[in-house]
């Protein structure tokens, strides 16, 4: 065989090579891109996967007066990651989802977040999610803790029970006017585990919330969102503790009330917000009826909690509303940061909250917060937020405090 036959017989050989190499269906062709975090998707549409992530750090400062807070160990500072996750979720043949979120580290603890499969667009009942999720109950406890306004979520948060193992139905009606969610939870721990091997004694909740948009403007620069929530909770092993510190992670919970005997409670949370451009307006009331003993009618106990909030943004952007789950989403400047050319968006905050939990117990019965903060959006993936907070406390004695905080948050 001579060079040039050889030549030949080696080209029809490679092509017939690439030729016969099998088509891998499950692997189509791909695009990147970027929509808060980094995203593959295929060019049918029925494939889509997502890298997303956080890290939140913040430095505090504590000024603590008066016996109530000196003997709960009063504090003068501390540094902190407070938030660190990595979140991956899918898409698939558009009508499947997962998501899996993992936290790394709060308060030097890992633990899973959203663990969760999703069947989409169901017929006449919208879409259903089962695994490790948020209850759906208050508007700020349903905001994603990257877009949420202040360092942390208000006071009201104490009677929400954080993450469970249940599933939820969620869907929007009315051209998105209007949204509804129900769902049922098993009280487990943050690895998603059942806290105890008797059934009979676990605790369950029973939630849902329904949002309404009587105004919708500009597509979302103006309008009036009200909300309602409901939850009926079966006490753990018939016990309940709530305790909630003055809007700062690492602070004391000053409002503690330890874990009492009870066998169930019934949460109410009405919300309101209101958005007009560069200003929002944002509240909500929760009441708690803790029924201590079932077989004596009467012997309840009502906790409470309330909040008022406003910003206004001083370059012009405005809150972002989704209205398909009815929550407040990213904030998106109207140009980025760039240095000697744009500022971003600047946003000046203050915020009231109000909790009163009145039972025996070393922490302050009634607690109220006066926040003032402001938020540097550089752009929508990147904020520094510094907060100043006021906190009274009230219980046999007057006592108060002054917490201030620097808060640097990434989102990719």
């Amino acid at each position: 065989m001579s060079h040039a036959e050889g030549l030949k017989y080696n080209d029809f050989a490679k092509k017939e090579t690439i030729k016969n190499i099998p088509r891998l269906k499950f692997l189509p062709q791909t695009r990147v891109d970027w929509d808060e975090g980094l995203q593959l998707k295929s060019e049918d549409g029925n494939f889509k996967l997502k890298l997303d992530g956080r890290i939140m750090r913040k430095r505090c400062w504590f000024d603590e007066y008066n016996d109530i807070f000196r003997s709960i160990e009063g504090q003068s500072g501390k540094t902190e990651f407070n938030r660190a996750s990595l979140n991956l979720s899918s898409e698939i043949y558009k009508n499947t989802e997962f998501t899996a979120q993992y936290n790394f580290n709060l308060g030097g603890r890992q633990s899973f977040n959203d663990v969760y499969i999703e069947l989409k667009k169901i017929p006449f009942l919208g879409n259903f999610r089962v695994g490790h999720l948020k209850e759906p109950f208050s508007l700020e406890y349903q905001t994603s803790s990257k877009h949420v306004t202040f360092l942390e979520k208000n006071l009201n948060n104490v009677f929400t029970q954080s993450r469970n193992i249940g599933f939820v139905l969620y869907n929007h009606i009315l051209e998105k006017r209007v949204t509804w969610t129900a769902d049922v939870f098993r009280i487990t721990d943050d690895s998603g585990d059942s806290k105890s091997d008797r059934t009979s004694e676990d605790g369950y909740s029973f939630s849902g919330r329904i949002t309404g948009l009587p105004m919708y403007k500009d597509h979302g620069k103006k309008l009036v969102h009200t909300g309602f929530s409901y939850s009926y909770k079966n006490a753990f092993e018939n016990k309940f503790s709530f305790g909630s510190s003055q809007e700062f992670h690492p602070a004391d919970d000053y409002g503690d009330r330890g874990e009492f005997a009870a066998e169930s409670a019934h949460l109410l949370n009405p919300e309101l917000t209101v958005i007009y451009g560069p200003f929002s307006l944002q509240s909500e009331y929760t009441f708690a009826n803790i029924n201590f003993d079932r077989d004596t009618p009467g012997h309840d106990l009502n906790f409470t909690g309330f909040n008022i909030s406003g910003s206004y943004f001083l370059t012009g952007a405005h809150n972002k509303y989704d209205r398909e789950t009815g929550k407040l989403v990213h904030v998106m400047p109207n140009k980025n940061f760039y240095w000697g050319e744009n500022i971003g968006a600047i946003e000046l905050t203050a915020r009231y909250s109000e909790l009163d939990l009145p039972y025996k117990s070393p922490g302050c019965e009634k607690l109220s917060d006066t926040t003032l903060g402001i938020n540097w959006y550089l752009n929508q993936n990147t904020k520094i937020v510094f907060n100043y907070v006021y906190a009274d406390g009230r219980r046999l004695k007057d006592g108060d405090g002054e917490l201030a905080a620097m808060h640097f948050n990434i989102n990719f």
